[in-house]
């Protein structure tokens, strides 16, 4: 009865019921949205404002290019932010590409049957393994003592020799143990030979993926 009684107050006064409740909500309005400091923006004005979204770039020169135009609208502080971020996130992806995560290896040694071709070359002494150190030290040698010179050709073709019959039992064994374990697999005998090769030609500490096997270990 109160009620009824303010509200007919009310009317009598001049200012309807209606527009009470319109100040009402309008100063709940303004309460709520206080903390912001500012209205929200309908949805068409967010649009509007930020623009159309820029397709993902389909190249790595277009990607490239994307990232010098946005260093050039970029100050030093935020250059030298980005390029640490950067940094920071391709030493991430390296490690985890030496340590062998699928999703980061290259697409020449991503697979199953790749893994378990590095781990046979890894498990195995190569005289492959050589060429490196033993052309840095002919060259050393060749450079340092001229006069021998001419005993450093045979010598290195010898190596090579060598080298070359090591390749050839290597990829042997690889394409023996890989028809026993995967007689499914589609790549040729010459890209897994050529693989194994490349690998052991590398020396053990430089080679990426790292190894996951030690010497000696029975790899089946």
């Amino acid at each position: 009865m109160k009620l009824l009684g303010r509200r007919k107050d009310d009317d009598a006064e001049g200012t309807p019921a209606v527009e009470t409740a319109e100040v009402a909500k309008s100063t709940t309005a303004v309460r709520a949205t206080a903390p912001k400091g500012r209205p929200t923006p309908k949805r068409s004005e967010v649009t509007k404002r930020r623009g159309p979204i820029a397709p993902a770039p389909a190249t790595a020169a277009e990607a490239r290019k994307r990232r010098k135009e946005l260093r050039n609208t970029m100050t030093k502080e935020e250059r030298q932010a980005e390029k640490l971020e950067r940094r920071a996130a391709m030493g991430q992806r390296r490690e985890r590409m030496m340590a062998g995560e699928e999703a980061y290896l290259l697409p020449r040694d991503q697979g199953t049957v790749r893994r378990y071709v590095r781990d046979i070359v890894d498990s195995r002494r190569n005289a492959l393994g050589l060429f490196m150190p033993s052309a840095l030290v002919m060259l050393f040698i060749m450079l340092a003592l001229p006069k021998v010179q001419i005993l450093i050709s045979p010598v290195m073709l010898l190596l090579m020799g060598v080298m070359a019959v090591d390749a050839l039992l290597l990829a042997r064994k690889v394409n023996k143990a890989v028809d026993a374990k995967f007689p499914e697999n589609a790549e040729t005998h010459f890209k897994l030979g050529l693989y194994a090769a490349s690998r052991a030609s590398q020396m053990r500490r430089m080679r990426a993926p790292r190894p996951v096997v030690s010497l000696g270990t029975k790899v089946v």
